[in-house]
Parts: C-alpha cells; structure tokens; sequence
C-alpha cells in the first residue's frame, strides 16, 4: 500500500536559463494568470495552445475574466499548457496552486487533470512533482488544488497542466502560484465528559425482540439463542469488567443480496473524534459453499466505511472487531452487518459500538515496556579505594535509545538540510520510499538507475543509520513496469534473476533487510506467470547472493481487523507456506498504515504473529487525522503497543514531512519545519524512552539502575574531581554489570 511515486524520474530533456527574481509573500508567482495579455509567458507542452473569450458556440465562457486558454491538438497524456516559473520560485517555501480547469471534445465527459511541476537540478537530474489532480469534466469548471515545497536549489522549474487522454482539450482560466498561508493550529477534541466504553447500540441483547433493529433490503430478522455468553477477547480488553452477553441473537434469513442483514440508525449517537471499537459474534447457516465474508459496515451519507471484518468457512461463533472515527458532520449513520453470498442465513451476537479511552490502556503498557524493554544495570567502579568511593554522588543519563525507530526518505528530501538534521537527530534506521523498487531502479529494460539510492545510502552510512532494503520485487499487477509485463515467461524469469543479482551484489552487506516480494496476500503478478516455487526461490536466490540480510514478507492491513486477505491467520499460513517450500523467511513486516488504532486489536494481531517466533517490524507506520491532537494519539497508540510488545524488533515511519507523505493529514513535521502536535509526541514519547538515574556509590562500590538499552553517559563526582565516562547497554534479560575505571 505504500503507493508509486509522487516524484517521477523523468527522460526528456530542456535548455536552461536562470532569471533571478525572488517575489513577496502575497504576490502569484505566475505571470499573466487570467490571458489578459494574451498567450504571452505561457506555451504549449508538446501540444498547441490558443486563447478563447468563449467556446462550442458561445456555450463554454471564462468563469472569471475575459478570457481563457486551451492546450489543444494532444497526442499524449503528458501534453499541456504550461508556464517557466525558474527563479520565482524559492527552496524550502511551501507554496500553493489553484487553477480553473475542465476539458473539452473526444467525446469524453471527465477525465483527470493534473497539475504536474518539472524541475531540473543542477547536475541535471529531472523530477516530475504531483502537486495536484482533480476530476475535470466538459460541463463546468471545477476548482483544482494542492501544495508543493522545493527541497534543492534547482536550474529549471517549470509548471504545467496534463492528464486527459490524447485528443481532448485541457481548459483553464486562472492559475495561481503563491507561498502557502500557514495552516492553523488543531485545536484539541473535547473528550471531558465522552461516554467512554458505553454501547451506543440500541436492544444489543435483544430482550425485546428486534426492536430498535430494521431488515436492510426485504430479508427476515427473528431472534435465537445459544450464541456467547462471554463478550469478544478484543472488546473485553478494551472494556475491562464488563456484564455477560444474554446468549440471544438475531438471526437473518432470506437474503437474497450480499448486503442484506440486520442495521441500525445512528447518526445522533455519535461524537466527532472519538475512536469507536466495533465487536460481535458473527456465524453463517450451514447452506454455504466455501468461506463467506462478513463485514459490520457503516453507511456515512451513503460511503462504506468498513468496521471490520472477518472470513467464516464453518459453523462456529467468530469474533469480529474493528474500529473507525468520523471527522466531518454527518447527516445520516447507519451500522449494518452483510457480506454472505445470497441464500446464505446469518447470526449476528453482541454488536457492540463504543468509544475507547485509549489513553486508559497507557499506564498498562508503560509497565509492560518497561519489564520487556529495560535491563537491570549494575557499574562496578574500581580504581579508587572503596572507602574513598563510599557516599560519592553518581548521576546516570541515556543519550541514546537503541531500539529501531527508522523513518522512510525520498531522494529529493536529502536536498533540504532542515530535513536532514531533523531525520538523523530523531531516527536511527531508513529504508527508501521508490528509489530501490524495481519500477526506479530499471524504468526501462537495460536502463540502470541507482544513483538515487547511492546517494541516500551515502548518507545513511555517514551518519551510521541502518537500512532496510525496500522492495526487491513488488507482486502488485499496477506497480510491475511495462517492459516487464511485455516479457514471455522465459525472459521474465530471466529478468527476475538478473534484478536479484544486479541489486544484491551492488548492495551487499549496505542493507541490514530486504522486502523481498512485497504484498503477497494483495496480488500475484510473479506467481501467476512464473508459479508457485518462484516466492519462495526469491527468497533463496537473495539469501545466497547476501546471506547478511534478513529477508522479511511486508503486507498491510494486517493488524486492524478490516482485511480478510491479510488476516493475522491468512499471513500465519503464509509465511509457513513459504517456510515449507524451503524460503529463508527471517521477519515478517507490518506495513502498518492504520485509520483509527485500537490497542486491543492490534496487539490481538501481534500476538497471533508472534506464534511463529520470527521478529516483526512495523515497516511503514502512519497515521491520519485532521486533527492533530487526535493524529498524535493515533501515534502514541501504534509506538507503546509496539514497544510493549515482545515480537516487535523495530518500528518505520513512512515519512514524517508534510507534502513528502503518502497520505494527507499524517505528518509530524510542516512543509517548512514547524513541529505540529504529533511530531511534539514523537519527541516526548523518545523522551520517555530514556532511563536516567542517579544516587550514591555503595559499600563494595556499586551503583544498581534498570534502564533501556542504548548509550549512557555517568558522571561520578568526588571531593576531589568530575569524572565523566560513557558506556553501552545490550539488550539482555540478565543483569549487566559494567565495570568502570575511574
């Protein structure tokens, strides 16, 4: 799920010039932006362009102005209208665009429009920014904006508007460049009087019939009994004591659609920002052929938003938890259970809906991190007499935590020295956003490109950060290049083997781990082609070309309950598939790109993972919310249930910069360096993941502490000096002693 890149390396080639003249804050950045000088200071991108007070007989006028203009006579997608922006523009400012667009003619009534930036660099390196994309349409015109910020200093920048198939025109009657106005700061939710762990469902236990439930679609509810008494592991853990459930539920037949089942109205129950967990005991009649899902879904004025799910093939009792957090106002709610194929009964038990006081579950895992993550530590001191050493002060403080807390970069970001100093102060390992995925390391066949990940590695390397080699191969159909696809089966194994080879030898020993071939459990492009032995023969051509690594499976959606191809147990079997074909599988990767986390449920995953003894990493946490108080506790919930957690060896962020992020509303840092509320928790919770101590020296010359692994500093003060030494905790579970020459 980590998605392709917003930044392209691009091939065509452009002459450059360099105006300098740098513009004040409210100033547009573009010149002549409505065509009331005409064309000039604007051109065509491989297209024609020609300037209109209206068009289709008087149809199509500017929405403002006089005027606008239209890239016409298109042969390919990337063709457009397009403006020089080189030396307006200036590194490390956020700047915003808006433009009026829709299209016209080819018979096509909306496409896609994209404002796209092309900057080259000084040693003439190209990038291709996405700034913005909206759906176009040939009757209006519809408002298109977005946000970008220049890492480097670049030669050329040029910007322009592209995406509608060949043949139809881009419109467009304004467009402006102008630096980004800060964006306010969230306020934090209110949640003093939130009514924490109580069920907003009404007649849950059934005790007068169905009311308060209606039938979706013309299927039957009636009541049965003999489901659960005991509520669902995941709610109990959030719920803590807790009533017994009545052992009545409601049973559904005569469905006749996927989506038929048992729904309640909700809209007035619910508050903005909380997180709401989602629990029930679910089972299907005994008339299905093969594995049924079923899924507890919300009706959000009429969008699916999913509150879990779960795979039945048999004819037991399931729990199904999930979770989920409605931020904008909603005019109508509605809960719902569905998913069984058509004729197939379903028994719906203890649907309960509460919002969770995550913070509650904190002072739980605060004291589990500390008996999993912390050592006791006794310094030894010798090289004065004991008596000389009796009673003198010794203060111990950690400057270093060495537990994995690694951040995902993008080559342009190690252009910007702000970003930089922020990565290497605050994470010890990276692994690389694009830059060693297949589809940029070898765009075209034959066309090798790693001096992205080259230059990334040099300065991982100089500041002795780790990494993780992200992705050796990708079995996602939509990420595999075109030249690959195009490959009969021969030559496709061919070019298999030589991407292992060429990339495990050039980087041997340089990445700690390797991704090999990433979301197995979403798609099948290698399997499909190649067969069933070719995952697990990546996995031991790689261990053979770099025995060093660890080699990982990576999947999303495996720890928050709302994916039934990536269930705890469908990636259990898995990973013991590939183990039984003989595949070097050494960790198994957590993508971890969650909506609305729960600590229950994902620790409910954790544990069942753990079963298998291999060490899991989160390897691409974020997290999102307008809000961000409600962002900085979604990252609080993922960073203590993982540290408090005995599988987990080390957790990646996938980015912490704003505009460098593959999801909106996740990051920790703004466009141009502010600290918001999730980043200020990052820092604290790394704060509070340092073990400092001080006291006296006893009788034989001991100082017992307990404290993380990582780097220490003691300072030892007598009557006659300050001694200052530094010194190393391992992980370990038996006391450490340290000897210290003073």
């Amino acid at each position: 799920m980590d998605n392709l890149q917003k930044i392209n390396a691009g091939n065509h080639s452009e002459k450059t010039t360099n105006t300098e003249c740098v513009s004040t804050e409210d100033e547009n950045i573009i010149i002549n932006p409505q065509f009331e000088d005409g064309l000039n200071n604007w051109s065509g991108r491989g297209c024609k362009i020609v300037l209109h007070d209206s068009m289709g007989g008087g149809k199509i006028l500017p929405k403002s102005g006089k005027f606008f203009a239209s890239a016409t006579e298109r042969t390919q997608s990337w063709n457009g209208i397009q403006q020089e922006i080189t030396g307006r523009v200036q590194r490390k400012l956020a700047y915003e665009v808006t433009a009026l667009v829709r299209i016209y003619g080819n018979k096509v009534t909306t496409s896609d429009v994209r404002a796209t930036l092309w900057v080259q660099t000084p040693d003439l390196r190209e990038q291709y920014i996405g700034i913005a994309n909206v759906q176009a349409t040939d009757k209006d015109w519809v408002q298109m904006q977005g946000k970008f910020l220049l890492n480097g200093s670049p030669s050329k920048v040029v910007v322009y508007l592209e995406g509608p198939p060949p043949g139809t025109d881009i419109l467009v009657n304004t467009l402006v460049v102008k630096h980004a106005a800060k964006a306010p700061p969230s306020t934090p939710p209110d949640f003093e009087n939130a009514p924490f762990g109580i069920n907003i469902i009404e007649n849950s236990n059934l005790a007068n019939g169905t009311n308060g439930w209606f039938p979706l679609g013309n299927c039957t509810l009636s009541v049965g009994t003999g489901s659960p008494r005991i509520i669902t592991p995941m709610a109990r853990d959030s719920l803590g004591p807790h009533e017994s459930l009545s052992g009545r539920y409601i049973l559904v037949t005569n469905r006749t659609q996927t989506w038929m089942g048992p729904a309640q109205m909700i809209t007035e129950k619910l508050n903005l920002f909380l997180t709401y967990q989602v629990s029930a005991w679910v089972r299907i009649g005994s008339g299905s052929t093969g594995s049924q899902n079923v899924n507890i879904a919300l009706s959000v004025d009429n969008q699916w938003v999913n509150g879990g799910q779960v795979e039945v093939a048999d004819d037991r009792w399931h729990e199904i938890g999930g979770s989920f957090r409605i931020e904008k106002q909603p005019s109508k709610v509605m809960v719902y259970v569905q998913g069984p194929a058509s004729g197939v009964d379903l028994m719906v038990a203890g649907l309960q809906i509460f919002p969770v006081d995550r913070h509650a579950r904190f002072r739980y895992l605060r004291r589990q991190t500390d008996k999993i993550r912390k050592r006791d530590v006794i310094l030894k001191f010798s090289g004065m007499d004991s008596c000389g050493l009796l009673g003198t002060l010794v203060k111990v403080r950690q400057i270093q935590n060495d537990f994995p807390i690694g951040s995902c970069i993008n080559r342009t970001n190690i252009d910007n020295e702000d970003f930089v100093d922020f990565f290497v102060k605050h994470f010890n390992w990276a692994v690389f956003g694009n830059e060693l995925k297949w589809y940029w390391t070898e765009p075209q066949q034959g066309n090798l490109n790693y001096k992205d990940a080259d230059a990334m590695l040099d300065l991982c390397q100089k500041y002795n950060i780790n990494t993780r080699g992200h992705c050796i191969f990708w079995e996602v159909d939509g990420t595999v290049q075109q030249w690959i696809k195009s490959l009969n089966k021969n030559d496709l194994m061919t070019a298999v083997q030589n991407r292992l080879t060429s990339l495990l030898t050039r980087y041997k020993g340089k990445f700690r781990h390797y991704d090999v071939n990433n979301e197995m459990l979403h798609g099948s492009f290698y399997q499909d082609r190649l067969g069933k032995d070719i995952r697990a023969n990546m996995f031991k051509t790689a261990h053979q070309l770099d025995p060093s690594a660890t080699l990982f499976v990576n999947d999303y959606h495996v720890e928050d309950g709302c994916d039934t191809r990536s269930s705890p147990e469908k990636y259990i079997q898995h990973v013991l598939d590939l183990q039984k074909q003989g595949a070097p599988v050494g960790g198994i990767g957590i993508q971890g790109h969650i909506d609305s986390p729960v600590g229950p449920i994902v620790c409910s995953a954790l544990d069942k993972l753990g079963t298998l003894g291999l060490p899991i990493w989160f390897t691409e946490l974020d997290v999102s919310s307008t809000n961000e108080y409600v962002r900085a506790d979604d990252l609080e919930v993922m960073l203590r249930e993982a540290l408090a957690h005995p599988a987990i060896d080390g957790i990646m962020l996938w980015g912490f910069w704003e505009l460098f992020m593959s999801r909106d509303n996740s990051h920790l840092v703004n466009a141009e360096g502010d600290l918001n509320e999730a980043g200020k928790r990052y820092l604290a919770l790394k704060k509070e993941w340092l073990s400092h101590s001080h006291g006296h020296v006893d009788e034989p010359g001991y100082f017992s502490f307990r404290g993380f692994s990582g780097t220490y500093n003691v300072e030892v003060v007598t009557l006659a000096k300050k001694i200052s030494k530094t010194f190393v905790v391992d992980t370990g579970d038996s006391p450490l002693v340290i000897s210290i020459d003073l």
